[in-house]
């Protein structure tokens, strides 16, 4: 199986981990402050994967050295998870998993300021058409709303974090000095928790352990175990393996795994039209999956590396 392939099937793994975590990071988020609660997620995280990554592969000096790269990445990945769960105590999820989706259009841009990796128009087609769904996912199918563009306060704080993480995927990259996708990770993992335990440090202080509802835990174990250290590898080896744009083309597909995870836990369903959007967003992702002759290729000297 080709490096390609492989950072496809970890894509598609990807996207389906994280809309579980819209899912029940809405039913958490007004129980705790998001700062505290990401916090605690990142710290549990890296000591996993770091114990992973000393017992599987072995962390050597040169994999620790110029450890700024980690503390940007990690300040990427930070804002992002921060702004998501704030968002969700005003928005619901599968319009924000709607935001989401024009995180390749950013992640297009920034593929190119950072690695000058072009779009074709058939790329550059597909964005567009992902787009025009995710907006009409965002305005609930409201066109009037759509029109005036009055996007939501949860909505909009979002799209911040949106595009720092569409910042965060092509800049793996570029500071990959030839780390493995586990030890660059785990660099990654634990720059966020030391900038979350400082941010979330009052929060985590005032926190009334005794009364954080159950939902909190669930959450919290989901979110630490699969939404932050599986999913950060599985993004951090695509990465490594596929262009920025075809990356982040799965998140096209965050609303519609949303949509499955709230039925799963027995939320409502959204309206059917709304839901014609989500089929935009699909159309985008197999636009933008078909085979590019030009398409970037990782660096040998990376690709050898992550199989260590």
């Amino acid at each position: 199986m080709s490096g390609a392939l492989r950072g496809h099937l970890a894509m598609l793994a990807f996207s389906g981990l994280i809309a579980g975590s819209f899912a029940l990071g809405a039913l958490a988020a007004p129980h705790i402050a998001p700062a505290a609660l990401n916090a605690l997620r990142f710290g549990m995280a890296a000591l996993m994967l770091g114990a992973w990554a000393v017992w599987r592969i072995g962390i050597t000096r040169a994999d620790m050295a110029a450890p700024w790269r980690y503390l940007i990445l990690g300040a990427l990945l930070s804002c992002y998870f921060v702004l998501m769960f704030e968002a969700l105590k005003t928005a619901p999820a599968v319009s924000l998993s709607a935001v989401f989706t024009l995180s390749p259009i950013l992640s297009g841009i920034a593929g190119y300021i950072l690695l000058r990796q072009r779009m074709t128009p058939r790329i550059a087609l597909a964005l567009a058409v992902g787009a025009a769904g995710a907006l009409w996912v965002i305005f609930r199918a409201d066109l009037a709303a759509l029109l005036a563009f009055r996007l939501g306060w949860g909505e909009a704080i979002f799209f911040v974090g949106c595009t720092a993480h569409a910042i965060y995927t092509p800049l793996v990259r570029r500071l990959n000095r030839g780390q493995s996708a586990v030890v660059m990770s785990f660099g990654t993992i634990a720059a966020a928790a030391l900038i979350l335990s400082a941010w979330g440090a009052p929060a985590l202080a005032a926190l009334d352990w005794g009364a954080v509802p159950g939902i909190v835990w669930i959450t919290l174990a989901y979110i630490t175990i699969v939404a932050t250290a599986l999913t950060i590898v599985l993004l951090q080896y695509a990465s490594l393996h596929l262009p920025s744009a075809k990356v982040m083309a799965y998140t096209y597909l965050l609303p519609t795994w949303v949509i499955i995870w709230q039925a799963a836990l027995g939320q409502p369903l959204p309206p059917a039209l709304v839901i014609a959007g989500v089929g935009l967003t699909i159309a985008a992702l197999l636009m933008l999956l078909k085979n590019e002759e030009g398409a970037a290729r990782p660096r040998d000297t990376q690709a050898r590396n992550l199989t260590r």
